[in-house]
């Protein structure tokens, strides 16, 4: 049991969660075993990511303060949050540990400044992460000029017979 001090602490650090965290995605967790949770705990703290049990009552005293009031609703239950900078890696990760556990449940989430219901939280999960759409665009500027390095480095008589075929096409 939490004395007023300690729930007023409590408060105070989850309002500066919500407050400077990108992305705040809700979870039940009611069926997970201890193992299960440290294991999701264990994939988020990975990434950077936060995953807390909540205290529901005294959480909502908490998102009254914060940019994340219309969240409101979904605590009830056993509920827990991810806090992260990175909307898409807390979503692929939390979706991808729901496919493989049952008893974890998404309820929905805000990502920046947009509420996002389940399927809005599976389909931020679908979207390629930062790192992912970096490697995609270098591959994308790589592929020419690879091509045309080969073409200068080819011998003369390959690029002459490159030169013949082009001009009676």
């Amino acid at each position: 049991m939490m004395n007023k001090e300690q729930k007023q602490i409590y408060i105070k650090e989850m309002t500066s969660q919500f407050e400077n965290s990108e992305a705040v995605l809700v979870t039940h967790y009611q069926g997970l075993t201890v193992k299960q949770l440290d294991e999701l705990r264990k994939r988020m703290r990975e990434h950077g990511i936060i995953f807390k049990i909540t205290k529901n009552r005294i959480t909502k005293l908490a998102l009254e303060k914060s940019k994340c009031k219309e969240l409101s609703n979904l605590f009830s239950g056993p509920t827990a949050v991810a806090f992260s900078e990175d909307a898409i890696t807390s979503a692929k990760i939390l979706t991808k540990f729901s496919r493989e556990n049952e008893n974890l449940k998404i309820l929905g989430g805000i990502m920046g400044t947009d509420v996002l219901d389940v399927d809005g939280v599976k389909n931020v999960a679908t979207l390629p992460t930062l790192d992912e759409a970096r490697a995609k665009i270098v591959g994308i500027l790589r592929s020419p000029a690879q091509k045309i390095a080969s073409i200068l480095l080819a011998p003369a008589s390959k690029i002459a017979i490159l030169a013949l075929e082009k001009s009676k096409k």
